[in-house]
């Protein structure tokens, strides 16, 4: 049986070394400087960068990326290959769908279900409301 390793460095175009922790629940990627709560699923080759903070009972799909400063509210479901942007906001209770990309400082109300391959803009702010009225 072979073992993945517990810490994975990546250089950046820089040569800048970044270094993750492979996450117990789904082995994806977890900067040292993220806030994950114990029971997250975090699915392999997921990215969640420093300064990002995911809540209790939430699901990060295989290939996602969550970058830093993002925060991710409780019991959100993020498909995989999802990008969830910097300093954005995902409230509790969310659905985000398969390959959807939440654009840099976007807020999104609690229970709101982004469809599959949507995209939100840089900054937007989604609710249950302007999910009604599109």
């Amino acid at each position: 049986m072979r073992t993945q390793k517990r810490t994975v460095e990546i250089e950046e175009d820089d040569g800048t070394i970044v270094r993750y922790n492979r996450h117990d629940k789904g082995g994806g990627l977890v900067s040292p400087g993220a806030d994950v709560a114990a029971d997250v699923v975090i699915g392999e080759l997921a990215y969640v960068e420093a300064g990002a903070r995911i809540g209790r009972r939430s699901n990060i799909g295989a290939g996602s990326w969550v970058e830093h400063g993002a925060t991710i509210g409780e019991d959100v479901v993020v498909g995989g290959n999802s990008r969830i942007g910097r300093n954005c906001e995902v409230s509790n209770g969310c659905r985000v769908g398969y390959g959807a990309r939440i654009g840099a400082g976007a807020r999104i109300g609690p229970g709101v279900a982004i469809e599959p391959d949507a995209r939100i803009g840089k900054g937007a702010t989604y609710t249950r409301q302007s999910q009604r009225a599109a």
